[in-house]
């Protein structure tokens, strides 16, 4: 009997990005209405909606099939995942339009800028908050699904 390991990881993997996503979405088109903030939010947040939750499962995918090979522990391979979705996220913003990178900060949707100051301490927490819920969550139902 096949027991379908790669699509129980995927479906792990889809589990925290499928839940905390829409809430964000509701947060911001709240935020938008409400406080009547410039921000084009929607159009900020539908690409992540979509592609978030499918590379998770796909890097938990990728977490079962070399995890024999490199032992590597779940939470630092999900630390690493912002590692690498920063930069590519950054890039498709920038061709976009909707980043512009600046010599003190990055201006959002020319109507938010963030200095550089504060980008680098939010990655790190981002660093770290992947960490932890790649090796308490995601780890926890990688073992519930019995693939851990």
């Amino acid at each position: 009997m096949n027991t379908h390991p790669y699509l129980r990881a995927y479906l792990a993997g889809i589990f925290i990005p499928t839940l905390v996503l829409p809430l964000l979405l509701t947060v911001f088109i709240v935020v938008r209405i409400v406080l009547k903030v410039p921000v084009p939010i929607e159009q900020a947040m539908i690409f992540p909606m979509a592609v978030v939750p499918s590379l998770f499962g796909l890097w938990n995918m990728l977490w079962l099939g070399s995890h024999e090979r490199t032992h590597l522990p779940i939470g630092v391979h999900g630390a690493v995942l912002p590692l690498l979705m920063a930069p590519v996220g950054a890039l498709v913003a920038t061709s976009l339009g909707a980043l512009v990178l600046g010599s003190h900060g990055a201006t959002w949707f020319q109507a938010c800028e963030i200095p550089y100051t504060l980008i680098a301490p939010g990655f790190l927490v981002a660093l770290a908050a992947y960490y932890l819920v790649w090796k308490y969550i995601v780890g926890f139902l990688n073992r519930v699904l019995g693939i851990a």
